[in-house]
């Protein structure tokens, strides 16, 4: 039998990823997840063992590295609020002090180059989340890349859609600083190998693809392979981090509150030390390392194949400040809203749960576009995730996976679709789907719930109710002509 590995951040960008590759090899692979229905939809799954807990729980860390060899610590808290550095930090603490506890023989941690003196807080947070790890007797082989480029990354969906949407636009001058972009495949090679180590090892090891240039010249270089004209970029040294992310925001798929570390890390320069190399550990790929026009191609082959694996948006949950908590008193939200339609189809039922499980996305959401997209837009403005994230398969979903301003919540494949509002709002919000079959027809029900958090809540399904009477009973009607094929 082969080493055991544990992954955290299975249900991140590169943790998903990284399963994959690790079970071509002679490893057992465990996975620690909050939730295995967020996982349930891999492709991996049935292969792998599942501890189910909270790295925040040292009981719950020590039951999932018992018996591990190696553990891949792919843990990231960039966005829990503004104080995401102390909570990394404490999570990174507890996590080593398990590992020590259950000898294992190895942390394997994916942070970010982080070797100028001006370095961002989001950077900061990665180099402590390094010296928690560090802490104990366990050795650590932090690995810092430069940023990932890849379908479904944060990283390149900005610039994607940067480049894609502003052939003239005004920068910080932020974009003229070094850069040493890295493909995710050469993300994963390297993460592969340094799990096939013989030996534990110490230390830190920056990686970056061949090639370092400016934003700049990414976003021309995006542009140059997507076919479109050379990008006039005017640089504006009043234009902050602050201000740049709340743009960003508005013009791309990455919320505000994902975009201002992402934004804030390009203040300084990320470029790999060769004090730093990783060279004599591992040796580059016999291919070699990606240059940056090829990730762009590769990475845009796969969005357009819509064969995305992973997503940087599956790992993440946006929930407004006053949503009702857990530990709330029943009486904050005590009252349920609900907007519920049924509808008798002679479509069979198969052909209904096709139409509702393609919901969103490019396919829009069975008329009345106009209405979500402005109610999108309203997000984006209030620093919600809006629409723009759309959806990872165009036809199929599962669970955890993010749908528009919507979180795939639960399937029960060919019964029931519910999906979880992420839309910046005062309380929290579910839209459910169920079919069953009926004296030879097929009955959708489609039921909206709103549960208020206090004052604010009320009077927000008050004002949006009219809208229901345009919305909901026109989607209900246009799935069953989609099932029907008379759409």
């Amino acid at each position: 039998m082969g080493k055991r590995l544990l992954v955290t951040g299975a249900s991140g960008y590169v943790g998903g990823r990284l399963i994959q590759e690790l079970l071509l090899k002679d490893f057992i692979v465990r996975v620690l997840v909050r939730d295995p229905r967020k996982i349930a939809g891999q492709s991996w799954f049935d292969k792998v063992e599942v501890a189910v807990g909270s790295a925040e729980s040292p009981e719950q860390l020590n039951l999932a590295l018992a018996g591990v060899d190696t553990a891949y610590y792919l843990i990231h808290s960039i966005n829990h609020g503004t104080n995401f550095d102390e909570t990394e930090a404490r999570i990174a603490k507890n996590f080593a002090d398990a590992a020590e506890s259950q000898k294992v023989g190895q942390i394997i941690y994916l942070g970010g180059i982080a070797n100028d003196k001006n370095i961002s807080k989001h950077l900061k947070s990665r180099e402590q989340t390094g010296i928690s790890l560090a802490s104990t007797s366990v050795p650590v082989m932090e690995i810092r890349a430069g940023i990932i480029i890849g379908s479904g990354s944060a990283s390149f969906e900005m610039l994607r859609h940067l480049t894609h949407r502003l052939p003239i636009m005004t920068t910080p001058k932020w974009v003229l600083n070094r850069t040493q972009p890295i493909a995710i495949r050469d993300v994963l090679w390297y993460l592969v190998q340094a799990g096939e180590l013989k030996k534990s090892v110490s230390g830190i090891f920056d990686i970056g693809g061949p090639e370092v240039l400016t934003y700049e010249a990414m976003m021309q270089t995006f542009a140059k392979i997507s076919g479109l004209r050379k990008r006039w970029i005017i640089k504006i040294p009043v234009l902050t981090p602050a201000l740049s992310s709340l743009w960003i925001g508005l013009v791309t798929p990455v919320p505000v509150s994902i975009a201002k570390p992402l934004v804030n890390s390009l203040i300084s320069e990320v470029v790999a030390d060769p004090k730093h190399s990783i060279d004599a550990l591992i040796t580059k790929p016999e291919r070699g390392l990606i240059p940056l026009a090829t990730a762009i191609e590769l990475a845009l082959s796969k969005i357009s194949s819509h064969d995305v694996v992973t997503r940087w948006s599956d790992a993440n949950s946006f929930t407004a400040p006053w949503a009702k908590a857990q530990s709330d008193p029943e009486w904050s939200g005590e009252k349920l809203y609900t907007d519920r339609r049924e509808r008798l189809t002679d479509a069979p039922i198969d052909a209904v749960w096709s139409a509702i499980e393609k919901i969103g996305g490019e396919h829009g959401w069975y008329g009345v576009d106009y209405l979500w997209y402005l109610r999108g837009l309203m997000d984006r403005m209030i620093g919600g995730v809006g629409l723009r994230r759309g959806r990872r398969d165009p036809d199929h979903l599962h669970v955890g996976e993010s749908l528009d301003f919507w979180r795939v919540e639960e399937i029960i494949p060919g019964k029931k679709l519910r999906l979880y509002a992420e839309m910046i709002l005062p309380g929290k919000a579910w839209l459910t789907f169920e079919i069953s079959t009926e004296g030879g027809k097929t009955r959708i029900v489609q039921e909206a719930t709103f549960s208020p958090r206090g004052l604010g809540g009320h009077l927000y399904w008050a004002m949006v109710a009219p809208f229901h009477t345009l919305v909901f009973p026109t989607m209900i009607l246009n799935i069953a002509k989609e099932a029907s094929g008379t759409r």
